[in-house]
């Protein structure tokens, strides 16, 4: 799906986003978001939407939120959060390399057109030693799940990937270690992963 198809299926999505998705993600958010690094200060909300994260964050901290869809962003503005609101491209960042200390992923690498793509740009903004909390529904190596990649043309059309094999995404990335990778929701259909970006990088 393009860019422009994008910005529009979310612009469609944004008044009933909250209802479809936040019960079920919730709790989800809540476990990706506990006990974040004491020196994580500047936040990247990647793809932040309606807000749904802002309530899990904790008071004080510089919070950036970027989204491809205005609706999106006008949703999150009405929260009364403290965030500063962006309209952005994930696979572009209108941020300095290095200049974020934590970067969240929530429901996100599955819906750009290139989650290589937007990974790498989230590497590049991250510092060294940065963590990255990541959601999204993704496929292990060698998993058949012959329903998700059955539907997978379907749901790309519907502006969502459901065969992504994260691991391959990740192969790209030599400066991110793995922290913890946990399954989550729909018999692990979902994944909860926290990822490190090397002090060396």
């Amino acid at each position: 799906m393009s860019r422009s198809s994008l910005r529009r299926a979310y612009g469609v999505w944004a008044p009933i986003y909250d209802g479809a998705v936040s019960g079920f993600s919730a709790p989800l958010r809540r476990q990706s978001l506990a006990e974040l690094p004491k020196d994580a200060q500047r936040i990247l909300i990647n793809g932040i939407g309606t807000g749904l994260d802002l309530p899990y964050l904790p008071a004080g901290k510089d919070l950036i939120g970027t989204d491809l869809s205005r609706a999106m962003l006008r949703r999150a503005q009405k929260r009364g959060h403290a965030v500063w609101l962006v309209q952005a491209d994930a696979e572009a960042l209108p941020l300095a390399d290095g200049s974020i200390d934590l970067v969240i992923l929530h429901l996100i690498l599955a819906v750009v057109p290139d989650a290589r793509k937007a990974l790498t740009e989230v590497v590049r903004v991250l510092r060294p030693g940065g963590e990255i909390r990541l959601l999204d529904k993704f496929l292990r190596p060698g998993e058949r799940a012959w329903l998700r990649r059955a539907i997978a043309p379907l749901s790309a059309a519907l502006a969502t990937h459901t065969d992504l094999v994260f691991e391959d995404i990740l192969a790209q990335q030599p400066s991110l270690a793995v922290i913890s990778d946990t399954p989550a929701a729909l018999g692990g259909w979902f994944r909860l992963i926290r990822l490190r970006k090397s002090l060396s990088a």
